[in-house]
């Protein structure tokens, strides 16, 4: 059975033998299975519970997008009110995950887990049965706190109970690869429902996957994961201001492109204006004024953390112009149907698979600086050649190593930077880890795509459809170039070998143990 119950008390100790040294040591944990799982099964339905809310994230991002057109016609949805049934979902998942993250750490890992995916079958069903298009606006955002909740507590679960070292970096790869496999089930299942069935059934088929996630979660949730700190509280301040200076912000930025006289338009500037000021007032609130900050300045304080983690946020955006704009080029300029853009769309899901894999496998012997650059290069290129893709263009040529280069663009950078932020936080602070990792990209996703919004908005009519798509490539080239300068300059980061936890390195730092002692944990 699940719970949220921490052990009694964790020390650390060192345990000194003659045959194995401390370095040995540290090496072998790093690849051992946690303790808390007594049997290889138990670890595999725990892993596959975590990596299916990200699979599910995914899912109801892009099967949306297809299924989208269907919707516009069945439920009389305006043109000009299209993107908000896209949005909602994602907008509410980037502004509260910081929230749910500190929930996590407050009240532990796996309620917070449980209840989320619980919300998100909920409203999935619900969202299946919608007859206008402020229902479904409504069931789109109320999924959102689904995801919100379960993301960053899953990262917390993974990162409380891994060590360091090459069993970590296997299991985060899997959780990275999940999202394309997400990204592929949710065109596909979108794709067959738009041609055969009724579109609701998108919905409750993610509702039926969320179930079974549901219930493996709650039969293999460790009872000692994510333990809730009782001395950790929430920053009411903070997470207001936060939440709406996010939330109005990207909703000027998205809806600028629709609203009748753009920018002009009274609400657009006073949403904008009102969202950055809260913005301001909460960078304030964080610095100087919460007691417990939602977004502690002390996280910055790792080596290279804050512009990694601005290149991640327009690497992932460079996925968001793949994904949407991609997906729309293939269809209305190149004539592809749905089924042919899900047999397109094949490759991404067997690279992703091969790619993740291999980096758990080798992330512990090659530099971080390699695979960072080695994702921004992917990004960059795949945007490129969906620039340069010439009318009449050849899949083969163009779109097919497009989709390879997308795969090697996010899945690298997402895994390894999840594993290293992961890994430099204590304890207390996994859902803060998994909270910040997950808004950069999704608020990555959504400004950039926002942006790209307007772009196309603004061009189509004096360029046309087809060049219209093509700024929104160029947008996604520039994107990705910054995000490969900022990995090149900062990400001067080691390979992810097995090492001693956070928390074992400020206890020896605190003279709590032998120096040159490789500490051990046990509960007691």
């Amino acid at each position: 059975m699940a719970s949220s119950t921490p052990p009694a008390s964790t020390k650390i100790v060192c345990i000194p033998t003659a045959e194995e040294s401390p370095t040995a040591r540290i090496e072998r944990l790093g690849r051992e299975r946690p303790a808390v799982f007594t049997t290889a099964w138990k670890e595999i339905i725990f892993v596959f519970s975590i990596s299916m809310s990200q699979l599910l994230t995914d899912f109801f991002v892009s099967g949306f997008t297809v299924i989208l057109p269907t919707l516009i016609r069945d439920l009389d949805i305006p043109q000009a009110a299209s993107v908000w049934p896209a949005t909602a979902f994602s907008l509410v998942i980037a502004s509260t995950l910081l929230v749910f993250g500190r929930l996590g750490d407050m009240y532990g890992g796996s309620p917070i887990f449980l209840g989320g995916l619980a919300w998100l079958l909920l409203w999935s069903v619900v969202a299946g049965f919608s007859v206008n298009p402020i229902m479904l606006n409504i069931c789109r955002a109320l999924q959102g706190f689904g995801p919100a909740a379960a993301l960053p507590t899953g990262v917390m679960l993974m990162g409380s109970l891994y060590r360091p070292g090459p069993r970590k970096n296997l299991v985060f790869a899997i959780y990275g690869t999940s999202a394309v496999f997400g990204f592929f089930g949710g065109i596909v299942v979108a794709g067959c429902v738009g041609q055969f069935l009724r579109w609701g059934f998108f919905f409750w088929i993610g509702a039926i996957l969320t179930a079974i996630t549901l219930c493996t979660s709650y039969i293999s949730l460790p009872q000692k994961s994510g333990a809730k700190s009782e001395s950790t509280t929430m920053d009411f301040p903070g997470a207001i201001s936060i939440v709406c200076g996010l939330v109005l912000t990207v909703f000027a930025i998205t809806q600028s492109a629709h609203a009748p006289s753009g920018w002009r338009t009274p609400y657009i500037p006073i949403c904008f204006s009102v969202g950055i000021l809260s913005l301001c007032a909460a960078v304030y609130i964080e610095l100087r004024i919460a007691p417990q900050p939602l977004l502690p300045a002390s996280i910055f304080a790792t080596p290279a953390l804050k512009p990694l983690l601005l290149a991640l946020f327009f690497l992932y955006g460079t996925w968001g112009v793949f994904s949407v704009y991609g997906t729309l080029y293939f269809q209305r300029i190149m004539g592809a149907t749905p089924l042919q853009v899900v047999a397109w769309y094949v490759p991404l899901g067997v690279a992703g698979l091969l790619l993740s894999v291999l980096e758990g496998l080798i992330l512990h012997i090659v530099p971080g600086r390699v695979i960072l650059i080695a994702s921004g290069l992917g990004a960059l290129g795949s945007q490129l050649l969906l620039a340069l893709i010439p009318v009449g263009g050849n899949y083969w040529a163009w779109i097919f190593p497009a989709t390879i280069l997308s795969t090697i663009g996010i899945d690298l950078s997402t895994i390894y930077m999840s594993v290293f932020i992961t890994t430099a936080l204590p304890t207390s602070q996994q859902g803060l880890a998994g909270g910040l990792m997950n808004s950069v990209l999704h608020l990555g996703v959504g400004v950039v795509l926002g942006l790209t919004d307007i772009i196309q908005a603004a061009t189509f009519a004096e360029q046309g459809l087809g060049p219209s798509y093509k700024n929104t490539f160029w947008f996604g080239v520039a994107c990705g170039a910054v995000s490969l300068v900022l990995m090149a300059v900062w990400g001067r980061l080691p390979a992810a070998k097995s090492d001693m936890t956070a928390d074992e390195k400020a206890e020896l730092a605190r003279g709590a143990g032998p120096e040159k002692e490789a500490p051990d944990i046990v509960a007691s």
